[in-house]
C-alpha cells in the first residue's frame, strides 16, 4: 500500500550534496546494535546523493619477493566522492598520489630491491581519510642449489644413520622431499622418517635400506621452485652384531628439555625422533595436566605431538618417552603460548545526528597485552588539535556535541612484540528532512483484549518529533495503555471495543500526517478442548476441540500437535482422521500414542490452544526373568521381574505349577496355586515330594490377565513317606454275604515315592475279635466275602510306600451287601378332603438293608354314580369298555406313584378326580429293589362342583330370537342337576340386567330366547349344576341374523369360457337363495338360469361359456332387478367353418364324440369332488359324536409319576369308536346334540360347512338354512359378521 504524505518544507541549513547519480544506502546498515546516540536510515527512506567517508575494500598484506612480477600491494576503497590514494614507505611519500585506484605495482625501470621496506596506504576523499595497516615487503634472491659432490655413506645392519639435506635459506622455509630418481617418495615408518628440519633418519639400518638415489626435494612454494640435490648412495652391510640389542637414544631433540613458544591459533609441532635396536615406540604425555584435553594430536608414528591451532589451554609441559625391550629415554618441553594483538570490541561505522554525544569503543587483547593508539585520518591523535569535547580513555574516544565538522574517520591500532592490527570506523553527522514511512489509511486488525501497535515509522535527523489523535477523543499518550515508541509508532494493550475507530499520526511543525483504522474484533475462545483419554490398546479414541470464534473472520485453521509434532490427516481407515467440527480420531491406538495432544485454532488475528493426552492402556506384559531361591527339599522361593503395566497398576500375580514327573508330557497342564498381591516379586511355595516343578507367572490389571511368563527352570524333590491317606473309604456292596470297600485313588504326585500301595484293614463292627484284618492292593475295590447280608463292618484304608507308612488312618463304617425288603409296611389308613387324600402307615420292619423311602402307589378305579340323564346306550357302551379293561391287564387304568423319604410315614396327595373311587397300596425300598405291595386300601373323593360346558353355539331363527345349544361339562364331578343360562343386552352404560333361566333338566342342552334386540349384541352364560354347587361358565357373545337378500355388487373375472362371480356376503344377514340369468347376446341364443345359489358362500363360477362372446347377467329378487351387467368372454370369436370341412361328417362326429367324453369326466369329478367333502364333513360329525361316548380319561396328580402310559385308552377311544360306527343308526344325532335342530341338504350334508364362514372356534358354530353347493371352490372372502359376532369371551 502506498503511503499519502502531507509534506511542509524541510528545515533549512541541511549538509546535503547533490550528485548526478543515487546513493546506495547498504553501507549505513548494520547488523551489530546501535551505539548510543546513532542513527540508521531506514531502506524505504527516500534520500539523494548523500556523501559516503572512505571505506576500504582492499588491503596489502606482509610478503616476500623474488621478482618484480611479486611486487604487487592492493589498496582498495569506497566512498563518495571516489577516493584518492597515497603511499608512505618507511614513513615516507611513495610515488604521486593515485585517482580512483591505490593498488601499487613494481615498476620495470626500478630495481627489485629499491622495494624492500615498510608500506601503508591512505584513502582520503572530502569526509575523511582511511589508513591500512603498515606491511612489510622483504626481497630475496631466487634459491640457487650450490655444485654438491657425491655423497656414499656406508654403515652396519643394525646401525643408526641420519642423511642430510642442507637446502638454500630463504625466508620462506622449503617443504622437503626425500624421493628417488622415479620421483617415487621414500616409505616412510617409526624405523624411517624425515624430520622436522628436512634430514631423513634411520633409526636402526636393514640390508634393504642400501640403494644409490636418496635424493632430497626442497619445494620453495613462495618462489615457485623445487631444488633436487644429489643423490645420496647408501650402503649397508652385514654386521656380525646385528643380534645386539641397543636401548633407544634421540637423534632429537638434543638434551633433556626443550622451550617451545607458540603463538595462538597457529600450529606447532613438537618432535622426538628415536635411535635404537629393536625400532623403539614413543609415546607422549601432558606432565600437568590430560593429554586427551589438549588440542595436540599424536602423528608421524608417534614421532609428533602437533596442534593445528594451539590455544591458551595448550599451554603447560608435555613429554615424549622412547622405549624398547632393553631401555627408555625421555625428553620434556616447555610449550608457553602467547598471542598477537586480537580484536575484542570493534567499533561501528554510524551516521549521528547534530548535538548527539559519539562514544567509540576499541578493545583488543593479547599476551602480552598490546598498546592502543588512536588517528583521526591518518594522523595520531596526539598530533591533531586538542578539542575540549574529546576525551581517551582505556581504548574508549568519546566526542560530545558533535556537528556536521566532525565527521572523520578515525583509526584504533593495537601492538606487541608479535603484531598489530588496525581498524577504520567513520563518524558521519548528517541532517536529513523528517518524513513518514508507513502506509496512510492502514487498516489494523485485532481480538479484544489483545495488543496492536498502529505504525507510524518516522525518521530525520535530528529526530522528529510524532504526535497521535483519535477521533472525539482525549489526548492518547494519556492513556495509560497507549505507549510511543521511539520510532513514532503506538503500541496499545487490552484492546476493548470502544477503541474501535480511526486515528491519525502527524509530525510537529509540518503538515506530514497519517491516518490509521483500528478494527476489533471478539477473541476465539475455547468451549471445549481435547480431554485426558484412557483408551485399550488397538481401539480409537477422540479428542475435542470445539471453539467460538468471531463471525467475520472467516479463515481460520485447525492445528493438532502429539506431543509437540504436528499432525497430518491421514486416509479415513488410517491413522488420524480431522472432522469438520474440529474433533480428532487416533485410530489402532498403540504404546507410542500415549503422550500429549494440543489443538491449536489460528484465525488471521488470533489463536487459541488447549491440551489433552491419551493414555494407552492394556494387558501388562508377562513377567520375566523367573527364578528360584532359597531350595530345601520341601519349598522353594519363586521370583520374577514384573512386566510392563501398560499404564494401568498390576493388582496381582497368578503364579501356576505343573508337575511333569507323573504324566506323559501330553498330559501336562498348568495348576493355579497362588495368588500374590501386585506390589510383590517373589513368593515361598510348599512343594510335595517326589515330584518335578516348573512354575510360571501371570500379571493381572484391570484390562486383563498378561500372557504367562516363561516357564522356570525344573526343580525336583526328594521322596518320603504318604504324608497322607485316600479319601472316601466307603461301602459299595450290591451283593448280598459280600462286603466291598473303596476310596477314593490318590493322585500319583501324592505317592510321595516308589512301591506305592494301599493297606486295606476291616473287622466286623460290634464284634468280639478286636484284631484288623488287612490286605495290600495297588487300586481299589476291595472284595470280602461271606460277610452275611447287611452286616456292618469298621474298614480303613492306609497309604505305603517303599520308604513306610502314611498316617495312621481314621475308621469308617460300612455294610456288607443288601436284599429287597422282606415285608410290606402295614397300619395303611387314609383321610379324604375334596380331591387330596392323607395316607399313613408304620414303619417297615425286616428291610434287610438301608431304608432308602417307601412308594405309594394310587389308582382310580371308576366314578362313584354314572350321569344322569345319560342314555341307555351310551351306560351300555361305558359298561362294555370297563370290562374289557379288566380283561386285558394292560388296558387297566393308569397308576400314580409318589416317593417318599426313609424318614416319613405319612403323605399328601392331591389333584385326585372329585367323585371317584381309589385304591394304593405301599412298597419299601432299599438300593436292591422294592418289597411286597401292602394290600389294597379303598377311598373315594366327594363329589364337587362340575367344570364349565364343553362347547356352545347358537342359531337365529328370526331377527328376534335366538337359539343357544351347549355340551355337557367334561368333568361333571358329581350328578348333574342342571344349567342355569343367563345373557344381557350390552349397552354403553355397561349396566343393564342379567336375565336368568334355570333347566332342572340335565339331559336339555339348549334354550331358546325370544324378543330380543336385532340392533344390539348379548352376552351369553351358561353354567352347570351339581350338588356340591355351581360349576365355572362358558361365555358367548352373539347377536340375531338378519333377513338376508341376493348380493348387489358383484365383481366379475372373466376367462375364455367361463365367468368368476365374487361378492362379499352381509356381516349378520341369513343365508338367502337366488338364481343368476345370463344371456350370450348372438341371434338364436335364449336366456338361461343357473342352478340355486347361496348369498353366503360368496362365489360362483358361470361355465360352458362361448370365446369371445358378450353375455348379459342379472339378478333378481322377487319382481325387483337386484343386479345386472354386461360382460365379454376372452378369446377369439368363433368362426364358421368352410364348407368343404363341414362336408366330413365323420369328423363332426369325432369331435363330438371328444366333447361329450370330456363333458361325462367333467361332470364325474365334479360329483366326487362335491361329495368329497361331503364325506369329510361326515367323519368330521362323527368324530365329535365318539368324543362324546370316550370314557373321561384319569388325571394325574402334579408332582406324581405315572406308572402306566395312556395307550390303552388311545386304544380302547378308538375300537369304542369303530364298534359304535358299525352299530349305524343304533345311536342318534339327537342323542348326541341333545335335540339339536340340524339341517340338511339334499344330499344329506351339514348345510353349515358350505356356508363359506371360515373356521368357527369349538361351540360357536352357525346353524343357517340349507344352500345348495357349487361344485368350483369359493375362494377366500373376508369373515362374516356371523362369525365375528360368534367368538367366544
Amino acid at each position: 500500500m502506498c503511503v499519502s504524505q502531507r509534506r511542509g518544507r524541510s528545515s533549512p541549513g541541511l549538509h546535503l550534496i547533490l550528485l548526478p547519480l543515487l546513493l546506495p544506502l547498504s553501507f549505513l546498515s548494520s547488523n551489530a546494535p546501535l551505539a548510543q546516540g546513532a542513527i540508521d536510515i531506514p531502506p524505504n527512506y527516500k534520500v539523494q546523493n548523500m556523501l559516503q567517508p572512505p571505506v576500504l575494500m582492499e588491503t596489502p598484506e606482509s610478503y616476500t619477493a623474488f621478482s618484480l612480477e611479486d611486487v604487487y600491494l592492493p589498496c582498495e576503497a569506497s566512498g563518495i566522492p571516489t577516493p584518492t590514494f597515497r603511499w608512505v614507505k618507511d614513513g615516507e611519500e611513495f610515488g604521486a598520489e593515485r585517482p580512483a585506484h591505490g593498488t601499487l605495482r613494481a615498476e620495470d625501470e626500478e630495481p627489485l630491491s629499491s622495494y624492500r621496506g615498510s608500506y601503508r596506504c591512505y584513502a582520503s576523499n572530502a569526509l575523511g581519510t582511511a589508513v591500512t595497516q603498515s606491511v612489510q615487503v622483504t626481497v630475496e634472491a631466487q634459491p640457487v642449489l650450490l655444485k654438491q659432490q657425491r655423497v656414499h655413506k656406508r654403515a652396519h645392519e643394525g646401525e643408526s644413520i641420519i642423511l642430510s639435506c642442507n637446502p638454500p635459506k630463504s625466508s620462506t622455509p622449503p617443504h622437503i622431499h626425500w624421493m628417488d630418481k622415479k620421483m617415487v617418495h621414500i616409505k616412510q615408518s617409526d624405523r624411517v622418517m624425515v624430520g622436522l628440519d628436512g634430514n631423513l633418519y634411520f633409526s636402526n639400518l636393514l640390508k634393504s635400506d642400501s640403494r644409490d638415489d636418496y635424493i632430497c626435494n626442497a619445494q620453495y612454494s613462495a618462489a615457485r621452485t623445487v631444488l633436487p640435490h644429489t643423490a645420496v648412495r647408501l650402503t649397508v652391510s652385514a654386521s656380525n652384531d646385528v643380534g645386539h640389542a641397543r636401548k633407544p637414544h634421540l637423534f632429537r631433540p638434543i638434551g633433556s628439555h626443550t622451550s617451545v613458544l607458540a603463538l595462538k591459533q597457529q600450529s606447532v609441532t613438537l618432535e622426538c625422533i628415536p635411535k635404537g635396536q629393536p625400532t623403539p615406540k614413543v609415546e607422549w604425555t601432558k606432565k600437568d595436566g590430560s593429554l586427551e584435553e589438549t588440542g595436540g594430536r599424536v602423528e608421524a608414528h608417534g614421532r609428533w605431538l602437533h596442534f593445528n591451532s594451539v590455544a591458551q589451554g595448550d599451554d603447560g609441559e608435555y613429554e615424549c618417552r622412547a622405549f624398547n625391550d632393553h631401555g627408555s629415554t625421555a625428553h620434556s618441553f616447555s610449550l608457553t603460548v602467547e598471542a598477537s594483538p586480537f580484536w575484542v570490541k570493534e567499533p561501528q561505522n554510524l551516521l549521528y545526528s547534530p548535538g548527539e554525544t559519539v562514544r567509540l569503543e576499541c578493545q583488543a587483547e593479547g599476551i602480552p597485552t598490546p598498546r592502543l593508539t588512536w588517528r583521526l585520518n591518518g594522523e595520531l591523535l596526539t598530533e591533531v588539535d586538542e578539542d575540549p569535547r574529546r576525551s581517551v580513555s582505556s581504548g574508549v574516544l568519546i566526542l560530545r556535541d558533535v556537528e556536521f565538522a566532525d565527521t572523520a574517520v578515525y583509526q584504533c591500532e593495537a601492538t606487541n612484540k608479535h603484531g598489530s592490527i588496525l581498524l577504520n570506523t567513520y563518524l558521519y553527522v548528517v541532517e536529513l528532512p523528517p518524513q513518514i514511512l508507513s502506509s496512510d489509511g492502514v487498516v489494523y486488525r485485532v481480538t479484544e483484549g489483545g495488543d496492536v501497535v498502529l505504525h507510524c515509522e518516522s525518521f530525520g535527523s535530528p529526530r522528529p518529533h510524532v504526535t497521535w489523535e483519535g477521533e472525539e477523543r482525549p489526548p492518547l499518550l494519556s492513556d495509560p495503555r497507549i505507549a510511543l515508541l521511539t520510532n513514532g509508532s503506538i503500541t496499545m494493550s487490552g484492546v476493548s471495543h470502544e477503541d474501535d475507530g480511526e486515528y491519525t499520526c502527524s509530525i510537529k511543525h509540518t503538515n506530514i500526517s497519517i491516518s490509521a483504522h483500528l478494527k476489533v474484533y471478539n477473541h476465539t475462545v475455547m468451549r471445549t478442548g481435547p480431554q485426558h483419554v484412557r483408551a485399550l490398546r488397538g481401539t480409537s479414541a477422540l479428542l475435542d476441540c470445539d471453539f467460538h470464534k468471531d463471525r467475520e473472520l472467516l479463515q481460520y485453521q485447525i492445528v493438532w500437535r502429539k506431543d509437540a509434532q504436528k499432525l497430518q490427516e491421514s486416509s479415513p481407515d488410517d491413522k488420524y482422521t480431522f472432522f469438520e467440527n474440529g474433533t480428532l480420531k487416533v485410530s489402532d491406538i498403540q504404546s507410542d500414542d500415549s503422550v500429549s495432544y494440543s489443538c491449536e485454532v489460528f484465525t488471521d488475528l488470533d489463536q487459541v490452544k488447549a491440551s489433552g493426552s491419551i493414555t494407552v492402556v492394556a494387558r501388562p506384559d508377562p513377567p520375566r526373568d523367573l527364578s528360584l531361591s532359597d531350595v530345601s527339599d520341601h519349598s522353594v522361593t519363586l521370583s520374577w521381574t514384573p512386566g510392563h503395566s501398560h499404564n494401568s497398576p498390576i493388582t496381582e500375580f497368578l503364579v501356576e505349577v505343573r508337575e511333569e514327573q507323573h504324566s506323559e508330557e501330553g498330559g501336562w497342564s498348568w495348576v493355579r496355586i497362588r495368588r500374590v498381591p501386585g506390589d510383590f516379586d517373589h513368593v515361598e511355595l510348599s512343594l510335595d515330594p517326589y515330584c518335578t516343578f516348573r512354575f510360571r507367572v501371570i500379571a493381572v490389571n484391570d484390562i486383563g490377565h498378561s500372557d504367562p511368563s516363561r516357564p522356570s527352570e525344573h526343580r525336583s524333590t526328594p521322596p518320603s513317606v504318604p504324608a497322607m491317606n485316600p479319601a472316601g473309604v466307603r461301602s459299595e456292596s450290591t451283593n448280598p454275604k459280600t462286603l466291598v470297600i473303596t476310596w477314593e485313588e490318590m493322585d500319583r504326585r501324592r505317592h510321595n515315592g516308589q512301591g506305592f500301595q494301599y493297606k486295606v484293614l476291616w473287622r466286623r463292627a460290634g464284634g468280639t475279635d478286636v484284631r484288623w484284618n488287612h490286605a495290600d492292593v495297588l487300586a481299589p475295590p476291595f472284595l470280602v466275602n461271606d460277610t452275611g447280608t447287611y452286616e456292618p463292618f469298621e474298614i480303613k484304608v492306609q497309604a505305603v510306600n517303599s520308604l513306610g507308612e502314611g498316617p495312621a488312618p481314621d475308621s469308617e463304617v460300612g455294610h456288607s451287601g443288601e436284599e429287597e425288603p422282606e415285608e410290606a409296611p402295614s397300619g395303611v389308613s387314609t383321610s379324604v378332603v375334596n380331591s387330596t387324600v392323607r395316607v399313613q402307615w408304620n414303619e417297615a420292619q425286616n428291610v434287610r438293608g438301608f431304608l432308602l423311602g417307601y412308594k405309594i402307589y394310587v389308582q382310580r378305579t371308576g366314578p362313584r354314580a354314572g350321569r344322569v340323564g345319560r342314555s341307555l346306550r351310551r351306560q351300555e357302551r361305558e359298561g362294555r369298555a370297563e370290562r374289557a379293561r379288566e380283561r386285558d391287564p394292560q388296558r387297566r387304568p393308569e397308576e400314580v406313584v409318589a416317593l417318599v423319604n426313609s424318614t416319613t410315614t405319612w403323605r399328601e396327595i392331591t389333584g385326585l378326580q372329585l367323585y371317584s373311587h381309589y385304591k394304593l397300596s405301599i412298597t419299601a425300598f432299599n438300593s436292591r429293589g422294592e418289597g411286597p405291595r401292602s394290600p389294597p386300601h379303598h377311598f373315594s373323593t366327594p363329589e364337587g362342583a362340575p367344570g364349565p360346558p364343553a362347547s356352545m353355539r347358537f342359531e337365529s331363527p328370526s331377527e328376534k330370537s335366538l337359539i343357544l345349544y351347549w355340551t355337557p361339562p367334561e368333568e361333571t364331578n358329581g350328578v348333574l342337576l342342571g344349567y342355569i343360562v343367563q345373557y344381557q343386552q350390552e349397552v354403553e352404560s355397561k349396566d343393564s340386567l342379567w336375565k336368568m333361566e334355570t333347566i332342572r333338566d340335565p339331559g336339555v342342552t339348549h334354550s331358546e330366547l325370544d324378543h330380543l334386540d336385532p340392533s344390539s349384541h348379548y352376552i351369553f352364560k351358561v353354567i352347570a349344576r351339581t350338588a356340591a354347587g355351581d360349576g365355572p361358565p362358558i361365555r358367548l357373545r352373539a347377536a340375531t341374523l338378519l333377513e338376508g337378500v341376493p348380493p348387489s355388487h358383484i365383481s366379475i373375472v372373466s376367462s375364455n369360457t367361463s365367468l368368476n362371480l365374487s361378492w362379499v356376503p352381509g356381516e349378520r344377514h341369513r343365508n338367502h337363495g337366488f338364481v343368476i340369468r345370463y344371456l350370450r347376446k348372438s341371434p338364436g341364443c335364449e336366456w338361461m338360469d343357473t342352478e340355486m345359489v347361496n348369498s353366503t358362500q360368496g362365489f360362483y363360477s358361470l361355465t360352458g361359456l362361448q370365446p369371445g362372446s358378450n353375455y348379459h347377467l342379472m339378478i333378481k329378487h322377487g319382481n325387483d332387478t337386484q343386479w345386472e351387467n354386461m360382460t365379454w368372454t376372452i378369446g377369439p370369436v368363433p368362426s364358421v367353418m368352410p364348407g368343404g370341412f363341414a362336408a366330413q361328417g365323420w369328423l363332426i362326429g369325432l369331435i363330438s364324440a371328444i366333447l361329450l367324453l370330456v363333458l361325462i369326466l367333467l361332470i364325474i369329478c365334479l360329483m366326487k369332488r362335491s361329495k368329497g367333502g361331503k364325506y369329510a364333513v361326515k367323519d368330521k360329525e362323527d368324530k365329535e359324536v365318539e368324543s362324546e361316548a370316550r370314557p373321561m380319561k384319569d388325571e394325574t396328580f402334579g408332582e406324581y409319576r405315572s406308572l402306566e402310559s395312556d395307550a390303552d385308552e388311545k386304544r380302547s377311544g378308538s375300537e369304542a369308536s369303530l364298534n359304535e360306527s358299525k352299530l349305524g343308526s343304533d345311536d342318534s344325532l339327537a342323542e348326541y346334540g341333545d335335540s339339536v335342530d340340524i339341517q340338511f341338504n339334499e344330499d344329506g350334508s351339514f348345510i353349515g360347512q358350505y356356508s363359506n364362514r371360515g373356521p368357527v372356534p369349538h361351540g360357536n358354530e352357525s346353524s343357517g338354512p340349507a344352500s345348495p353347493v357349487n361344485a368350483a371352490p369359493p375362494p377366500p372372502t373376508a369373515p362374516s359378521m356371523t362369525s365375528v359376532l360368534n367368538r367366544p369371551i
